[in-house]
């Protein structure tokens, strides 16, 4: 069974994935964030290690920290933001939720995938 909360990285500017790009993901307890995860992305920009257990997922607010600007130094680029913050609400957590993060020097998105 997969992790009930999946994310991927792609490198728009290099056309790949983001390979070596820690994430960080949290959950919000009232105003404060619990840490619940702290990976890295592999040579597909995902990450090995499930971010949740399956059934770990709950309906609450979450937060994915990308850590770009190690990531991008560490690939020799200049990018103008250092992380990279999504926000996000759970409302159905039997549902698979999937956020991926499409990553250029200047700029990023992000969606809801499944």
């Amino acid at each position: 069974m997969r992790s009930p909360l999946t994310t991927h990285v792609l490198d728009t500017a290099r056309g790949c994935p983001a390979a070596g790009l820690r994430i960080t993901l949290a959950q919000r307890v009232g105003e404060a964030w619990q840490p619940l995860a702290d990976v890295e992305t592999n040579a597909d920009g995902r990450v090995d290690a499930p971010l949740l257990p399956p059934g770990g997922l709950q309906a609450a607010v979450y937060r994915l920290v990308f850590h770009t600007g190690d990531w991008f130094t560490a690939t020799g680029q200049a990018g103008f933001y250092p992380e990279a913050t999504v926000v996000f609400r759970v409302t159905a957590p039997d549902e698979h939720h999937h956020v991926p993060l499409l990553l250029s020097p200047f700029g990023y998105s992000t969606y809801r995938g499944s």
